[in-house]
């Protein structure tokens, strides 16, 4: 993780900025997909909470090579009048460490009235009784919207970016979040 790209969102009076950021997310999913790398993670120094949203940068952090190969692709082609990327650049000395991780509700009551449909036989309107919409949990993370290349669902991604004392190594998904490795902060 010694080398990083920002992609910057610029201001257009007829999309809103999360509107580009999920149409960008969706296009660097595709592509990290495509090359298949575990090496390249994300983040989003413009985060704020749920209501303020994840801001207008998108930050890739990776080797030098690994950026360059998903830089030299033409996934931002699409998008290329809505963004600013930067080059791969180096990451700067004094850096913190943060991980950014997809967080998803504990419990959400269209699955849990799915689930006892299909192992009790309930129907739809017993499951809805025995569990009411009440029961879910509300995330307060930033979010991007996203539609599932293999299932066609579309589903919010919620995002936590938390500081760690101690910068951890390991594998990110096609999304750029891993369980274990932390990203450089600056």
């Amino acid at each position: 993780m010694d080398h990083y790209v920002d992609i910057q969102l610029r201001n257009d009076p007829e999309f809103p900025c999360y509107q580009i950021m999920d149409a960008l997310f969706a296009k660097l999913h595709r592509v990290l997909v495509q090359v298949d790398s575990g090496n390249i993670g994300v983040s989003f120094p413009d985060a704020g909470d749920a209501q303020t949203g994840l801001g207008g940068c998108l930050r890739l952090h990776g080797a030098q090579q690994s950026l360059k190969q998903v830089m030299d692709m033409p996934w931002l082609s699409g998008v290329k009048d809505y963004v600013e990327a930067s080059d791969v650049c180096p990451v700067p000395g004094d850096v913190k460490h943060y991980h950014v991780r997809r967080v998803q509700a504990k419990s959400s009551p269209g699955r849990l009235r799915r689930r006892q449909m299909k192992r009790k036989g309930w129907t739809e309107e017993q499951a809805l009784e025995a569990i009411p919409d009440s029961l879910s949990e509300r995330l307060s993370y930033p979010y991007l919207t996203v539609k599932s290349v293999s299932t066609g669902q579309v589903f919010r991604l919620f995002i936590n970016q938390k500081q760690t004392d101690v910068p951890t190594t390991g594998n990110f998904n096609t999304y750029g979040f891993s369980g274990t490795a932390s990203v450089v902060w600056f």
